[in-house]
Order: C-alpha cells, then structure tokens, then sequence
C-alpha cells in the first residue's frame, strides 16, 4: 500500500467521477474494486462520495446531469490562483475560474491547447488521495490528445514537467514530475476527443473486463500486455472511460 499524507506541487493527486447516475455508480464501482463510500452532502440536494479502500480516500462521485459521465483528474499545484492566471499565456484555457471548495481547498479547471480538461488543486484541509498505486486506488493517468507535442510544452510550461520517450513505444512519453514518474502521453491514434484517463490498480485485468461487461460496462480496448503490466480501457454502464492496471507499482 502507497500511502500519501501529501503531494509535491505537478503530481496528480485525486480523481472524481462526474456521473449521470450516482445511485447505480456506487455499486457498479463497489463490485469491481471494493469501493466503500463516505457520503456528504454538498447542497441543493447534491451528495459528494468519497470512494474509500481500507478506510482511505482514493477518489469520489457524485451525480452532474449537466455534462456527460467522465473523470476528473487533478494536480496539486502550490497556488491555484498563480497557476490558473498563466494558462491563457500558454496557449490554453480557464474553464472554471478559482473558487474555494469550502474548508478542504481551492481548485480551478483548465484545458491544454488541444482541449483537454484538467483540474488544478490547493490543498487545505484535504490533499487529494489517501492511497495510491494498489488495487481499487489511483495508478496513472494518460492524456489522450491529437497534438503530444503542443500539450507536452503547455504542460512543461505550466507545471515543471518533463518527458522521457520509452524506446520501441511507437512514441510513448513518460511524464516526469521532478524525479518521479507521474503518468503518460500516448502517440496520436484514433479520433478520441482530448481527455486526461486515470488508471486504477487491479489484481486482474482481465477478469475485470469480463465483469465489468456482465454489471453492464464494456471494453474500449481489450486487455494486452506493455511489458510492466497489463493493462485495458473501459467504460463504466453510464459511458465513463477509464483504465485498468495489473502490475508493478511504484512506492
């Protein structure tokens, strides 16, 4: 088990699930990583729930009829308002200006030039996951993208990253956050729209996939080996993307 108690400033640090369908999530969620919930209310009606393995956070959902389902992926970043006010400057834009997130931070959202959304997160009282780098918690993040080498520079610009090139990847990028490796940049394929997609640690890949089709998800890619590990791209029953990981992990 990874256990974090904080996060250096460019290192994702939380994922949450803007969902259409909260009440059939949890369980979906629950049956394939074990996922126990914490639930708050957050007002108007609305419930924020905290994904909990062995009693820590790893994540959260809550339900957005406004959007369609996806994950939100987030950086710590030391000044929310310093990092947010330099993203036009890069070439990208503010999707949601800074706000105070009650007592537990402050966050904005952004997108890289080629539109995909990230969020930026201050941490206060909450400083994002809990746990990481296990199974049922956060492992890696990929940035489907039509241009890696516009979002590499934005993002080296506007958070200190770097990139290492894995040799005979076909142009796979290792984002670098200092001297840790913080997730990826795929080469271009496909006509998938921009989007940060979270990894998640699993015992098994492909017994996932499989149950993830019988609870009413399906395979967007089916499971293959990368050396490492294992890995396959899903979707949750209401239509979120997200991929699994059977492997190594970092401390």
């Amino acid at each position: 088990m990874a256990e974090r108690t904080s996060y250096a400033p460019g290192t994702f640090s939380w994922v949450e699930l803007a969902t259409s369908d909260a009440d059939a999530a949890k369980p979906f969620y629950t049956e394939v990583f074990g996922w126990d919930y914490q639930d708050t209310p957050i007002g108007d009606g609305m419930v924020y729930s905290t994904a909990l393995v062995d009693g820590k956070a790893a994540g959260a959902l809550f339900m957005s009829a406004d959007q369609p389902p996806h994950w939100n992926c987030y950086v710590t970043v030391a000044s929310v308002d310093d990092t947010t006010a330099r993203v036009s400057g890069l070439g990208g834009r503010v999707l949601a200006e800074p706000f105070d997130v009650m007592e537990v931070g402050r966050m904005s959202v952004v997108a890289d030039p080629t539109g995909a959304a990230l969020s930026l997160w201050e941490p206060r009282t909450h400083i994002g996951a809990s746990v990481v780098n296990q199974p049922g918690a956060l492992t890696w993040n990929d940035l489907v993208t039509p241009d890696p080498d516009a979002a590499g520079r934005f993002y080296g610009d506007l958070l200190g990253w770097t990139y290492q090139e894995i040799p005979e990847s076909g142009g796979y990028r290792v984002i670098r956050n200092g001297e840790r490796t913080n997730g990826g940049i795929p080469p271009v394929h496909g006509e998938n729209p921009p989007a940060w997609l979270p990894y998640f640690g699993h015992a098994d890949v492909d017994a996932a996939v499989a149950r993830i089709g019988e609870l009413g998800g399906r395979a967007l890619s089916e499971p293959m080996d990368i050396g490492m590990g294992r890995i396959a791209v899903v979707a949750d029953p209401q239509g979120a993307a997200f991929a699994l990981w059977t492997g190594d992990y970092e401390d």
